[in-house]
């Protein structure tokens, strides 16, 4: 098997990276080589590759900056994202792209099932449900996943972000009227590879749209909380005292872009799929802090 993966320095990509080559050949693309925001040149990229797997985990996931730069967020998310498509049908290779919760508004109570219509409320919403459709659209053999709230232990998000500032202050102010599920990066590539390494089976999981989440639910103030002990349990430093975390509503916290208050989503047709349940969110959590404390110890 030949893969290419577009996006191999972010954070999904990085953990790509290190699981895709027990499938074959692995063609690791950071935005030096393929930049989204030229995507005549990434195409013209997987013409002279071609690849037998194209796993895009490449995105414009600035957030609250793509309310200011639409056109940007427009060409990486959606534009590239249907040359792409175009070019994995031509090759008749199998496509990976990931998508977002931020594809639904997130009034809605309950978890938000592939079948539920999509409501973005965001610029970056907007762009990535585009971009899924677009995939969609191409016809080609296809995984979109749909995750939230991912981390990892390399790049930005909420978990470092959080144990940085509890290193830092003594006391922190977390939005608490928001749900969803913490998303490790390691759990999507191991999930990617595990639909891939069954590609040619006759039991191959179906083409098409499914939910990537762990099990379970939190709030962000939650979260923070369950890293907190977790971190403070394992002996690393922080300054921010137990019960230190201050839960705010999201109108005290204001931004550029409308986040969902409920990013739950609905994992039963990934499950069925795989004939498995998923772990739940605090195994991911545990496991990073455990991971960190080792990385700190050598």
């Amino acid at each position: 098997m030949r893969i290419v993966l577009l996006g191999a320095t972010g954070q999904v990509g990085r953990e790509l990276a290190a699981t895709l080559p027990a499938l074959g050949e692995v063609i690791a693309c950071g935005r030096d080589r393929a930049d989204l925001e030229h995507p005549d040149a990434v195409r013209s990229l997987l013409a002279r590759e071609r690849p037998d797997v194209i796993v895009n985990a490449a995105a414009y996931t600035a957030v609250d900056r793509a309310e200011a730069e639409p056109e940007r967020a427009e060409l990486v998310n959606a534009t590239a994202v249907d040359r792409i498509a175009a070019e994995a049908r031509r090759l008749d290779a199998v496509l990976v792209h990931y998508s977002t919760d931020y594809v639904f508004d997130g009034e809605a109570a309950g978890r938000r099932t592939e079948t539920d219509p999509p409501r973005p409320r965001s610029v970056y919403g907007r762009t990535k449900l585009a971009g899924e459709r677009a995939v969609a659209a191409a016809g080609g053999r296809h995984y979109v996943f749909r995750t939230s709230w991912v981390y990892a232990l390399h790049g930005a998000n909420f978990l470092r972000t959080i144990l940085r500032l509890a290193a830092e202050r003594e006391e922190l102010a977390v939005v608490a009227d928001q749900t969803g599920a913490p998303t490790p990066a390691a759990l999507i590539a191991e999930i990617t590879a595990e639909f891939l390494g069954r590609a040619g089976d006759a039991a191959a999981p179906a083409p098409g749209l499914y939910h990537l989440a762990p099990r379970g639910e939190t709030t962000w103030h939650a979260y923070a909380e369950m890293l907190l002990t977790e971190a403070r349990a394992a002996g690393l430093p922080l300054k921010v005292r137990p019960g230190g975390v201050r839960p705010l509503a999201t109108a005290e916290y204001p931004t550029a872009a409308r986040r969902p208050a409920n990013s739950r989503l609905c994992t039963a047709k990934l499950e069925a799929a795989l004939a498995r349940r998923l772990p739940r969110w605090e195994d991911g959590v545990r496991a990073a802090v455990a991971a960190l404390v080792a990385a700190a110890h050598d």
